[in-house]
């Protein structure tokens, strides 16, 4: 049954967008662009927001589909049998000693035999350290090993597990998750092709106790991983998340591992591997839970944070973004990044500047109205085929209208200031989140 209920999904889900199409037409056409014909700035903008939605069309057709081919294959992969390849699971940890304990605890309750379990200690103040090695006892001091460092960043504790593992395979996790039983033994599958060299996994939301947590819990299932899926299908993920990635140790080794010159290295990382024609496979059954920010402020640093990471990581491999020959999932996921990371939310915020003012301008808020409605039915379009496919909570679905109206403007303005004082090489700090442990 779930079967035809995923295929009944993704047929409504195109249906439901060739309908957008037509209606979009039709109400450009419809309202005849009378004000458009006052200025050619008017005329030109009305026709670039008009683009720019036929393009958003195309991208939410072209993720729904792509990602439910991938969504078919992860259903018909097999878990490894037999020979297992040795796994390491690395964990740094600054500050952490709220959730530090929890992870440990996921990472041994895995269906799958892990080796070494590392918490590398980066300089932490608080008992994060000593809460590790109390857990020794229990999972045995050459399963878990807790390793200590000054304070030296995310980048310098990864690299320094890495060294010390000694297995074939390393899994990357962050100290504020906890691991599904299954992660381990659904990723390794990949890693039997000789040309995949990394497994990102899937990351969803743990602590969904207020308005803000659902929303980002809708934004990592419709504009993450819905993106992550989609890129799958063709082994080429543009971001392996910090919370679940999996790597063949001597390749991470002879890469040069992690670097620390961005603020976001698990992108850096990927788009180095990308670079050097590494395939790069999704594995939506590795989930991974973490916790979200639960107040604004938070997430507000977390994102600004991000947007200008994944900005410097691009800037780093600037060369790549006219030269599609040199590796062209690289060529590609660069341009598609800075898409959705920097034109979009320019055009989302310039789409409702605009027509907000011709409304006051000229008393024309249909525009706007029609801006609206349309988004959001996309997103609604989007979260019902998301929630489907991963089976999470039907009330996301509906959330779809306050993400559209609130959640994606305000990520937008943030990734807008993120940008352009990057352009202007602001300096920032890394900025510690306050962890509620839940």
């Amino acid at each position: 049954m779930k079967g035809i209920g995923y295929v009944l999904t993704f047929f409504g889900s195109l249906l439901a967008l060739l309908l957008i199409a037509v209606v979009v037409f039709n109400a450009f056409d419809g309202l005849t662009f009378k004000i458009a014909t006052r200025s050619m700035f008017i005329t030109a903008s009305m026709w670039i927001l008009l683009f720019f939605l036929f393009v958003l069309i195309l991208r939410y057709f072209a993720l729904i589909w792509l990602s439910f081919l991938a969504h078919l294959g992860s259903l018909r992969r097999k878990e490894p049998t037999g020979q297992y390849p040795t796994v390491a699971v690395l964990l740094p940890a600054f500050n952490e000693e709220k959730v530090i304990q929890k992870a440990i605890l996921s990472v041994f309750n895995q269906t799958y035999p892990v080796s070494e379990c590392i918490v590398i200690d980066d300089g932490s103040s608080d008992r994060t350290a000593d809460l590790a090695e109390m857990m020794k006892d229990e999972f045995g001091p050459t399963r878990l090993i807790v390793v200590r460092q000054p304070n030296s960043g995310k980048a310098a504790a990864l690299n320094l597990g890495a060294r010390v593992a000694s297995t074939e395979l390393v899994m990357c996790m962050d100290a504020d998750s906890v691991l599904s039983r299954r992660v381990i033994s659904s990723m390794v599958g990949h890693l039997e092709d000789p040309r995949v060299g990394a497994v990102a996994g899937n990351v969803k939301i743990k602590n969904k106790v207020n308005l803000l947590t659902f929303l980002q819990s809708l934004e990592y299932i419709e504009g993450l991983n819905m993106s992550r899926k989609s890129q799958g299908f063709f082994q080429s993920v543009n971001i392996i998340p910090g919370p679940v990635g999996m790597f063949r140790r001597h390749m991470l080794l002879e890469m040069g591992g992690y670097e620390s010159d961005t603020f976001a290295e698990d992108c850096d990382l990927t788009l180095k591997m990308l670079h050097y024609n590494q395939k790069i496979a999704y594995e939506p059954n590795a989930i991974v839970y973490t916790e979200a920010p639960e107040k604004l402020l938070d997430l507000i640093k977390q994102r600004y944070r991000w947007t200008r990471g994944i900005l410097q990581a691009l800037r780093k491999r600037k060369g790549d973004l006219v030269s599609p020959r040199r590796s062209t999932a690289s060529f590609v996921l660069s341009w598609y990044m800075i898409f959705e990371g920097l034109l979009w939310p320019a055009m989302n915020i310039f789409g409702q500047v605009f027509l907000v003012s011709l409304n006051i301008l000229y008393g024309q808020i249909e525009y706007l109205i029609f801006w609206f409605i349309l988004l959001t039915i996309l997103d609604m379009v989007a979260a019902f085929h998301c929630v489907t496919v991963e089976e999470e909570d039907v009330i996301l679905i509906p959330l779809a209208i306050l993400y559209r109206l609130f959640f994606v403007l305000m990520i937008d303005v943030v990734k807008v200031i993120a940008t352009v004082e990057e352009l202007f090489g602001i300096e920032m700090d890394w900025g510690k989140l306050t962890r509620a442990g839940r």
